[in-house]
């Protein structure tokens, strides 16, 4: 990746270009293959569970946070050279003779490096209550014998926030010492009550951290149980002044009855029809052994849940969300119905990854759920809807998948798929990386947000860009190929518990528009009694570019700085080729005009010569 600063004239010129020639088809064929580059990415080393992504050493690189044997951390940082990846830090937990059950990097005590927070199952595993510890980044890396054992325990996997607006993740969870919601604020690591409710908390949870109220401030939104008929619903928690009241008007607190669902996934939100607004999608089963399956969505504003994908059955087969199964053995990691969501073909519409099961055996694969425009009667409402990619290779060979993600392996903004599946030992997976090779003429952006708690003055001058934070907002407008106005948006890092393995940065599709970002926006939580929303716009953004943002100060949204990192892409390439094609041949038809011309003029010489002579005569 390149820098930039401002946008070149050239860029102005070289837009429509970009744009006729991919309305032309100037460009590589699409292909949906996946192309395995496991060996390549990991040598010998792809195995164990992996539970994170984070930039531990701020080399702008994202690195993986893998757990092995379900008491060691391992963290693969990202290299130049293969193997890609490799197990550089390590941080054991054997001597707790204890299970670590999820991980969660982040900036806990805002020093402006990456530290990490485990949860786990103590030693005897005959309490369901996880313990948590927070292991403290330093100079870049973590230190194994520098950690702090929470005094608390919790019931569920905690969700981290950032409850109080000030940009250091806190952390969210009931725990041993009551039945209502507590935060540990991160910095000075108090603990403080969250929110009065009569509600449970379901377990498992699937809380996130995002704006569902469009005004770029995050909310809270809540999954629950009726205190009183135990009957599973939603709240949202709107974020006013960062002070989180229940809604109870706009969209209804309980939007959501069990009455044909005997088994609920986890809520993943997404923009799922384009508009610049998040929609809520829930994936279940009609029975216990989801034999008949379906992904429901409810969008942005509106309380009707609509199913976007019913069809679950190919060439005989039915296939069907794989159960889960709260009754586990401790040393298994549980892994509720979860979808997995990134824009895949960069055509601006999020699609999914999904684990789905053989209804009639054994089998169970990963699947991509690809975005496509609604084509029956049953989803008109949401405009659009998933369809199954039955037929992906490399993603079909592998067997007994269990969890099955997006990440960007190369940093180029093509989103590729990582797979863990069972069969390398008793406790840790085998990992898969799949290299997407969709190579169409289509576009991105790539933003990440950081703390902003430092900017020229950060530490030994190192700008903290792995800090993973929770709660920013982001959201686009430009114009597509056809001239109409184009929306999308993202929430980063909304949810942390079971698996949740979100990328701390968002990849954006602008589908084959070559035209710049009229307009990025960009919205931080903000602490308790301001009233005005921290948001800044930035427009002119060029396509195929990140875009790394530095909210500082805080309060002072005007003063955010930005980072613009352009990531060529074989659409320059192939921009570039054209015009030099065009420009020879310019100079092969002034070549052949200037030759004919000599020619000619060589004629008229002796034309001229031999009437010199014949007249001297």
């Amino acid at each position: 990746m390149a820098a930039a600063g401002r946008l070149p004239s050239s860029w102005a010129l070289l837009s429509p270009l970009l744009a006729g020639l991919a309305l032309l088809g100037v460009g590589p064929v699409p292909a949906r293959a996946l192309h395995n580059v496991t060996a390549e990415l990991f040598g010998a080393e792809a195995w164990g569970t992996l539970a994170a992504f984070g930039d531990l050493n701020s080399d702008k690189q994202t690195d993986l946070f893998v757990l092995r044997e379900r008491n060691d951390l391992i963290v693969f940082l990202a290299d130049q050279n293969a193997p890609y990846f490799k197990p550089k830090v390590k941080v054991s937990f054997k001597n707790h003779s204890a299970l670590i059950t999820s991980v969660v990097p982040g900036d806990y005590d805002g020093d402006s490096q990456m530290d990490v927070l485990l949860t786990y199952l103590p030693k005897n595993y005959a309490k369901s209550e996880l313990g948590a510890v927070i292991f403290w980044g330093q100079n870049q890396t973590l230190d194994p014998n520098n950690m702090t054992i929470l005094n608390r325990t919790f019931q569920d996997e905690p969700l981290i926030m950032d409850f109080n607006g000030d940009l250091i993740p806190d952390i969210f969870g009931i725990t041993n010492e009551s039945n209502q919601p507590q935060i540990l604020l991160g910095g000075n690591l108090s603990w403080h009550p969250a929110l009065t409710t009569t509600s449970k908390m379901r377990i498992p949870h699937s809380h996130a951290f995002i704006d569902l109220t469009e005004d770029f401030t995050a909310d809270l939104f809540l999954t629950t149980l009726n205190a009183t008929t135990s009957t599973f619903q939603f709240e949202i928690w709107e974020n006013l002044f960062s002070s989180f009241n229940r809604m109870e008007t706009s969209l209804s607190v309980l939007y959501w009855k069990t009455s044909n669902m005997m088994m609920v996934g986890q809520s993943a939100f997404a923009d799922f029809d384009g508009d610049g607004h998040m929609d809520h999608l829930l994936p279940g089963c009609e029975d216990k052994n989801c034999q008949k399956s379906t992904i429901y969505l409810v969008r942005s504003g509106t309380k009707q849940w609509v199913p976007v994908l019913q069809d679950f059955s190919n060439k005989g087969t039915l296939w069907g969300f794989v159960p889960f199964v709260d009754e586990q053995q401790p040393t298994e990691i549980p892994i509720p119905i979860t979808l997995h969501i990134g824009d895949y073909n960069m055509d601006g519409y999020p699609d999914a990854l999904v684990i789905l099961k053989n209804t009639s055996g054994s089998n169970q694969q990963a699947f991509l759920l690809e975005n496509v425009p609604c084509n029956n009667a049953s989803c008109e409402e949401a405009r659009r809807m998933f369809k199954v990619y039955w037929e992906l290779t490399d993603l079909n060979q592998i067997k007994d998948a269990m969890v099955a993600t997006f990440f960007d392996i190369y940093e180029d903004g093509i989103l590729d798929i990582v797979v863990l599946s069972k069969g390398y030992t008793k406790n840790d997976f085998a990992i898969h990386t799949l290299k997407n090779n969709f190579e169409a003429d289509a576009y991105f952006v790539k933003v990440i947000v950081l703390s902003g708690l430092c900017s020229n003055d950060c530490p030994r001058k190192i700008t903290p860009f792995g800090v993973n934070q929770p709660g920013p907002y982001i959201m686009y407008t430009t114009v597509d190929a056809n001239g109409y106005l184009k929306n999308g948006s993202a929430g980063q890092l909304s949810q942390s518990a079971h698996l949740a393995l979100q990328l701390p940065y968002n990849v954006l599709g602008l589908g084959r528009s070559a035209n710049f970002l009229d307009h990025l926006y960009v919205g931080i939580p903000r602490p308790s009694g301001e009233k005005s929303i921290r948001k800044q716009e930035w427009t002119a953004i060029i396509p195929n570019s990140q875009l790394i943002v530095i909210p500082y100060p805080h309060n002072v949204p005007r003063s955010w700085s930005a980072k613009l990192y352009l990531t060529p892409s074989n659409i320059v390439l192939l921009t570039a080729i054209a015009l030099i094609g065009v420009c020879v041949f310019i100079l092969a038809i002034i070549g052949i005009l200037h030759w004919q011309e000599k020619k000619a003029d060589d004629r008229e010489k002796r034309q001229e010569a031999h009437r010199f002579h014949f007249d001297a005569m």
